[in-house]
């Protein structure tokens, strides 16, 4: 897959650390794959929150005058990737109040299912909002709590709302982690190296950051940091595990461990399953990068075929003009990926990819290679076929736009062109995450809804 479906975005907490919005903003740096248009930090010194985001990726947002302002020992931090449409800097987060309590910011990944329903009654009650996000729904919640403790008004809050979430709350002298019942999507708990603590969507802005990885942020739990305390931890919901199995697939780093499991070997384990249930000769293993690499490794060493660098991507292409002419789309594809001709002239070759939503990239991926002069190419795909879109925060296409919901494999195998396609199945896959159990979630191949 190369950018069809996105996560949303990615959240990060640092509490007890005289540099939390540079670590913030570091942890963001690590972050960043999971959401490139917009971007936020708040932080706290103890009497006021400041808040700085904007549009852009995180270097473009913040640098070292501006860091030099979110003065403070705790601060959070959020990437958004945002839907067309919702493009206002208005709904870039940390979600910033003043309330009767005094001030607060909100960072969100996931998405709230219930949201509607709930903005519409706080809008009868009164409350204007600002922003589209569901996430504004919880300052509203808060403020309009009628507990008189901080972390009473947030318990009453989540218990209000329903769907994926993992939030970072951060209060004058408090900041706040929680998961939903579901652990949809992931939270990590470290230990920073001079002190104090963080949490982030991935442990890959711990390694960053130099913190030490401590645990996951258990489904259901929220934790509660206070200065000169080790996080206090309080179980909401009671737990209900159902993570995304598309954290493996595709959208978590593969230096990340996520729900506890290294990324890397996950994905290279499907390759494993893949050439085990999906078996085919041919000459070498290519991978569609980046996503499919460490899944073709694992189906090179377990079928014997060689693995070899048969695609090249620029990482340095950013948004291109967008042109209605298939010449001009073929191009843009080439842009980004550039076959290795001298390495597949002549050969057949199998070609790992983790996934296929639209059909239409596979397509021309298929064409490049076949220009450059293999003379078979066979598809493979790391996960069952998505035939349905995702409500708990991943930005999946409509269910009439994905290929798998509306054709064949055979059909969809004729359609990108390839001389065999084949998918791995929904068993192989829970085997290639040492799950046998229904702790996943696994709707957007199913179609089978948690909530």
């Amino acid at each position: 897959m190369l950018e069809e479906m996105n996560e949303k975005c990615a959240v990060v907490g640092i509490f007890g650390h005289k540099e939390a919005s540079k670590l913030a903003y570091f942890s963001l740096h690590a972050l960043q794959h999971r959401g490139q248009e917009a971007a936020g930090i708040s932080s706290s010194d103890g009497e006021r929150l400041r808040t700085i985001k904007d549009r852009g990726l995180v270097m473009k947002v913040f640098n070292e005058q501006k860091l030099a302002t979110l003065s403070g020992n705790s601060a959070i931090g959020h990437t958004r990737y945002s839907t067309a449409g919702d493009d206002s800097i208005l709904d870039a987060q940390p979600v910033f109040a003043r309330y009767d309590l005094g001030e607060m910011a909100i960072v969100h990944n996931g998405n709230l299912t219930n949201a509607k329903e709930v903005r519409d009654a706080l809008i009868r009650k009164g409350a204007i909002f600002q922003t589209f996000m569901d996430t504004e729904n919880l300052i509203h919640l808060i403020a309009k709590s009628e507990k008189e403790k901080l972390l009473d008004r947030i318990v009453d809050a989540v218990q209000r709302i329903e769907g994926a979430f993992s939030l970072v709350f951060l209060s004058r002298t408090k900041m706040f982690a929680m998961r939903d019942r579901n652990g949809f999507r992931p939270l990590s708990l470290g230990r920073l190296p001079n002190g104090g603590y963080i949490v982030a969507s991935e442990t890959c802005a711990f390694d960053l950051v130099g913190a030490q990885f401590i645990r996951d942020v258990e489904p259901g739990e929220l934790l509660i940091f206070e200065p000169d305390k080790a996080p206090m931890s309080l179980q909401v919901f009671e737990p209900q595990p159902k993570k995304c199995i598309f954290e493996y697939v595709y959208f978590a780093r593969p230096d990340s461990r996520v729900f506890g499991q290294s990324v890397y070997q996950m994905r290279k384990n499907m390759g494993v399953e893949l050439a085990k249930v999906r078996p085919i000769e041919a000459d070498m293993v290519i991978a569609v990068p980046d996503g499919g690499v460490p899944s073709a490794i694992g189906y090179a060493q377990a079928s014997g075929i060689p693995y070899e660098m048969g695609i090249m991507r620029n990482h340095y292409i950013g948004r291109t003009f967008i042109e209605p002419t298939q010449e001009m789309r073929d191009l843009k594809v080439k842009m980004k990926l550039s076959p290795m001709t001298d390495v597949i002239k002549g050969k057949k070759i199998i070609v790992i990819d983790d996934s296929i939503v639209r059909g239409t990239t596979s397509r021309r991926i298929v064409k490049m290679l076949k220009e450059a002069g293999a003379t078979e190419v066979h598809m493979r795909i790391s996960s069952p076929p998505t035939t349905d879109p995702c409500f708990y925060g991943v930005d999946t296409p409509d269910k009439d736009k994905l290929i798998a919901a509306n054709m064949t494999v055979d059909k969809i195998c004729e359609f990108i062109e390839a001389d065999s396609l084949a998918y791995l199945d929904e068993n192989a896959l829970l085997r290639s995450v040492n799950s046998t159990d229904d702790h996943y979630c696994t709707a957007c191949f199913t179609g089978k809804y948690i909530i």
